[in-house]
């Protein structure tokens, strides 16, 4: 075995805390699984929390296709005031007193219903987006206005949980069901606009990606309460990609292994297929000139797949 690698290969999900960068707990997963491949998809910022998807191992190389689901999260955005990072931790840039009608839920449970749809959002000035071969947010903390193109998002969904008031400032929560790539943070600083007013995000908790959800989620001490835990709660690969399965034998596995295209059985052009040799994921093939073809392997398999 390889120095500092554990012959773990796994996904799992972590319950980030407030406070902590993604980073950090990479950090504490390589730590307690005594495992330097370690990576997560999709980051939370540190005054977020929930949902960190972790790969261990060969489980690194699902990174890419993991980013690609849609979030589900619970946000609080604050009236009143818009702040440089769109969020709390910002300077205030703008402030303007909120209208009266603003408290009321009738009025924000439609507000927040009518968020749902397709649209372009400009991203927030501190983001990690590359201007000009810089980050955004390197050129926001320099005192310089990065110009940042609309993207396009959607709202899949939009609830409003409640109304409240921390100390004079109104606050909705919501629950939004969001594609990949929207920025909840230009979502609240668009609202406050949208309604003549001015706003921003005070808390976020990530619920949920593609298809792996907060139930399936270890705290850090769990995480580090041994490596049995961890495998024992280790997610499905094949339920957290969402593809369809194609179980191998003991022949068809020795292919794969060697990169033998295998037939299609039907399968439409463009399909990707989750491979499963036993209770691991072994591949990720397409479908590509009538075969199916190899995207990506992993050697020593994946773990976790349930019969």
């Amino acid at each position: 075995m390889k120095r500092g690698t554990s012959g773990i290969n796994a996904l799992v999900a972590i319950d980030k805390p407030c406070g902590m960068t993604s980073h950090d707990v990479v950090m504490r997963v390589r730590r307690a699984c005594a495992e330097r491949r370690v990576g997560h998809a999709g980051t939370l910022d540190p005054d977020a929390s929930g949902l960190l998807v972790v790969g261990v191992g060969q489980g690194t190389r699902l990174m890419g296709l993991l980013t690609a689901h849609d979030k589900v999260y619970e946000a609080s955005v604050a009236f009143g005031s818009e702040t440089d990072t769109d969020d709390a931790q910002g300077t205030v840039t703008r402030s303007c007193a909120v209208p009266a009608r603003l408290g009321e839920p009738a009025v924000a449970s439609v507000v927040v219903a009518s968020l749902v749809g397709k649209g372009l959002q400009v991203p927030p000035a501190y983001s990690a987006i590359s201007v000009n071969g810089k980050r955004s947010y390197e050129l926001a903390r320099a005192g310089e206005a990065p110009e940042l193109a609309p993207r396009p998002f959607e709202v899949l969904q939009a609830t409003l949980l409640g109304v409240r008031y921390e100390g004079e400032t109104l606050v909705w929560d919501v629950r939004l069901h969001v594609s990949k790539g929207t920025y909840v943070r230009a979502i609240a600083r668009d609202l406050g606009r949208s309604l003549g007013c001015a706003a921003h995000l005070c808390a976020l908790r990530r619920c949920a990606s593609g298809n792996v959800s907060l139930e399936d989620a270890l705290s850090l001490e769990e995480l580090e309460a041994g490596t049995e835990r961890l495998l024992s709660r280790a997610l499905d690969p094949v339920v957290a990609l969402g593809l369809p399965v194609r179980r191998l034998d003991d022949e068809q596995a020795l292919r794969v292994a060697q990169g033998q295209r295998l037939p299609r059985g039907g399968l439409p052009a463009g399909t990707r297929v989750a491979l499963v040799h036993g209770t691991r994921l072994v591949g990720v093939w397409g479908v590509k000139d009538g075969r199916l073809c190899c995207e990506v392997n992993f050697p020593q398999g994946i773990e976790g797949v349930r019969p």
